[in-house]
């Protein structure tokens, strides 16, 4: 029940996740499809995705100023517009003409992601109490869900940018449902407030750790299921679909647990359980196991990023809390690009099972980040 609750008080903004997962989880399917069609290596394939974070990046920074512009349809407007980009990826034929398609997808991406995650720490304020998992949860059900369509939608030879076509319109037309009051407090006189740049920076690298870790999963999963372990092309969505499907348990469970547990106790034990799914999708001899793998690293990694992300919303005052969220999500999103380039250089040289033993013990530099914002925030 308080997951339900917590979903009626930002439904709006959680419509908004749902929709960036349907997208997303549709992509992550086509994967194996879209690297055909390039037809380039592994070192090349994580390069072009690394375009995405560019476009992000760009956006992110912007995003602040396009909200104090649009106001109450900021969120309706951005996520029009992302829709409006979807098609773009699918048609491209060359490495330089996805590169772009990337680019644009990743800026009308970040505005939307900054938006939504702002609205949800605005709603956390003025309700006095955690939604942000709750959120994340409506995020990772959607790419679940388009995961799996998309598995099939492979299998019935349903072209990537015929897909991401019918995704973009579904989307364009949901968002009209996206109007929300925002709710800002008086904006504070100059110099009477300025939060210190260690504790955001930790926060953000704790937020990047996480993305990244699921970001492996997302991007990589399915062609190690069709590639490393002779799957077909819906078996291979069903490695993004068991993430998403996890993640959003993990993240619907997390929306109890962290009104009742410190974030610290939280992210330590996630981050374990996260790791441990990482070397079980790694050492996986069948497509089975490797499910397992991939579905304990999402239930792990699923509450570590909402929690870093919430605390950024609890740490500043009302008004500066979409410029730092803002900052914390550009360093914390750019994992889901980064990542898929580092294992798109690591697996070109040692293939994919090292890249994602490599992945499980890179997830676990998130144990001693929060271990120093604790003690960051006892000082």
């Amino acid at each position: 029940m308080k997951v339900l609750n917590a979903l009626l008080l930002s439904r709006r903004p959680a419509l908004a996740f749902v929709l960036v997962g349907l997208f997303w989880g549709c992509f992550a399917a086509y994967i194996p499809d879209l690297k055909i069609r390039l037809n380039v290596s592994d070192a090349i394939f994580g390069l072009l995705l690394l375009c995405n974070a560019l476009g992000l990046l760009s956006s992110m920074w912007l995003a602040p100023k396009i909200d104090n512009i649009l106001g109450n349809r900021g969120l309706q407007i951005g996520t029009a517009l992302f829709a409006a980009t979807l098609f773009l990826p699918g048609f491209a034929s060359g490495a330089f003409t996805f590169g772009l398609s990337m680019a644009i997808v990743g800026a009308a991406s970040g505005l939307v992601d900054v938006l939504m995650n702002a609205r949800v720490s605005e709603l956390e304020q003025v309700h006095k109490r955690p939604l942000m998992n709750g959120n994340h949860g409506m995020f990772s059900l959607g790419y679940a869900a388009a995961a799996v369509v998309s598995g099939f939608a492979r299998e019935a030879h349903v072209e990537p940018g015929v897909a991401f076509l019918i995704v973009g319109s579904l989307i364009l037309g949901l968002s009209s449902c996206l109007e929300m009051k925002i709710y800002k407090s008086p904006i504070a006189k100059p110099g009477s407030f300025s939060y210190l740049t260690g504790p955001i920076l930790l926060r953000g690298l704790i937020v990047l750790v996480s993305f990244m870790t699921e970001a492996t999963v997302e991007t990589w999963s399915a062609i190690h299921i069709e590639r490393t372990l002779m799957g077909r092309a819906a078996e291979g969505a069903l490695g993004p679909a068991m993430l998403g499907i996890t993640m959003a348990l993990g993240r619907f469970f997390g929306q109890s647990i962290s009104e009742t547990f410190s974030e610290t106790k939280v992210i330590i034990c996630a981050t374990c359980v996260a790791a441990t799914g990482a070397v079980i999708a790694a050492l996986a001899p069948t497509p089975v196991l490797a499910y397992i793998g991939f579905g304990t690293l999402g239930l792990g990694v699923s509450v570590i990023g909402p929690l870093g992300l919430a605390l950024v919303g609890k740490y500043v005052p009302d008004h500066l809390r979409t410029e730092a969220i803002s900052r914390v999500t550009v360093l914390g999103f750019a994992g889901f690009f980064l990542a898929p380039t580092m294992m798109g250089l690591i697996s070109e040289v040692q293939g994919l099972r090292v890249a994602f033993l490599c992945a499980a013990l890179f997830s676990l530099v998130s144990i001693p980040l929060i271990l120093l914002l604790s003690g960051f925030s006892k000082g």
